[in-house]
């Protein structure tokens, strides 16, 4: 296809890509999808070889949260039957750490609800980071506490913090339809807050709450100019109880799809598999490690993931590696090593927060996207976490 060598060209080079294009990835058929997952492969290999970077998340405080995002199962007026519970500890923090760690995680995501921290919070968090980190040589530690207040990312830098986690989820145009207790632009200051105080700003979206192509692409364009070093993808958790119960309207393929488009728009940076993939992706998510270069081993905040023995062993079939702490994730012009991909090309060019547009291929997008048929609603897929952080049972690493 035209197209996909255009993309792959453009990837190779990190220029962005035209919007017509980004959407003609997502209109692609069925018949097409390895070739598309081939085509963004390649680009993902380019700047990450076959390294697959494991992220282990804690929840240090969970439900209870005054905000009302429509997709959260512990928002604001949830009926969903997750686990309640107050700040865990330092020491218990660091526990349950040690065992992604142990896992082979090489970062840990702390992760809080809330709308966001306040110092004493912060001061809690530091404590925690500082655990962490002298029970763990080179792991890596992101935060994610919700929206900050000025100093505070500065605080959590000089506590340890490496990165700094909020996601735009979905388009400025829609943002409005799935929170309204604070606004798009509350999240993109945050980010740059993060940004601006050194911290490694990781941002990424929410696939499956009803949007349209075009919103997709909004969100995904809006996250290479915010330039985040690593973009979650996440995949919707319909959870009994949130607003957004019956949004089952992913298939395997479709999230495929959202992967190659992403990878193709920021093909740079750490792509995460995140929230949601053994709902959706299912026994095909062995591909998405060709468009995506990390994945959350284990549990995630308020679900489970599948067993941490078979995201291993998942990882290793498909002929990849679990990238250790002894390796630097992105590549040279983006902080790494030159040559950290299959081959290496730190040439000139943008990195994901480049702004040069690129040109249209010689491809036209149709009128119409096929209809795609309604998934049936796996409620069984979903099950809510009780092992782990905020329990005596031990967790899924």
């Amino acid at each position: 296809m035209d197209l996909l060598n255009t993309l792959v060209d453009k990837g190779l080079r990190r220029e962005l890509p035209s919007r017509e294009e980004a959407l003609a990835v997502l209109a692609t058929s069925d018949d097409e999808l390895l070739d598309v997952v081939a085509a963004a492969g390649k680009v993902r290999r380019q700047w990450f070889g076959r390294r697959v970077k494991l992220n282990y998340l804690v929840n240090l405080k969970s439900g209870l949260c005054p905000e009302d995002c429509s997709y959260c199962s512990q928002r604001l007026g949830s009926k969903a039957e997750i686990l309640k519970y107050t700040w865990l500890k330092p020491d218990e923090a660091s526990k349950a750490a040690a065992a992604g760690v142990a896992g082979g995680a090489k970062r840990v995501c702390l992760v809080a609800s809330g709308r966001g921290p306040t110092d004493r919070d912060v001061d809690r968090v530091s404590k925690t980071i500082g655990a962490i980190k002298e029970q763990n040589e080179g792991v890596e530690v992101c935060a994610c506490l919700g929206l900050l207040s000025e100093g505070q990312a500065e605080r959590l830098r000089g506590a340890g913090a490496d990165a700094y986690n909020h996601n735009l989820n979905t388009s400025e145009g829609t943002y409005g339809d799935i929170t309204t207790t604070h606004t798009y632009a509350d999240r993109v200051d945050t980010v740059q807050k993060a940004h601006a105080a050194g911290l490694s700003a990781c941002s990424g979206l929410i696939a499956g709450m009803g949007e349209s192509d075009e919103d997709l692409v909004d969100v995904v364009y809006s996250l290479r100019e915010l330039d985040p070093d690593s973009v979650p993808v996440n995949f919707l958790i319909p959870f009994e109880g949130t607003p957004l119960a019956k949004e089952w309207n992913l298939t395997p393929q479709r999230c495929l799809r959202i992967l190659a488009m992403v990878r193709f728009v920021c093909p740079d940076v750490e792509v995460r598999i995140a929230g949601g993939r053994e709902v959706h992706l299912r026994s095909m998510q062995p591909l998405a490690l060709h468009l995506a270069n990390s994945i959350f081993l284990g549990d995630y905040l308020t679900s489970e993931g599948q067993a941490g023995k078979a995201d291993l062993d998942m990882i290793t079939d498909a002929g990849f590696e679990v990238e250790g702490t002894d390796q630097v994730t992105l590549p040279e012009h983006r902080g790494g090593p030159c040559g950290s991909g299959a081959g290496s090309a730190c040439g000139s060019g943008g990195g994901c927060g480049s702004h040069e547009e690129g040109g249209c291929g010689s491809h036209e997008v149709a009128a119409e996207s096929p209809v795609a048929e309604v998934p049936e609603a796996r409620t069984d897929l979903v099950a809510v976490r009780r092992r782990g952080a905020g329990t005596d049972l031990a967790p899924n690493a």
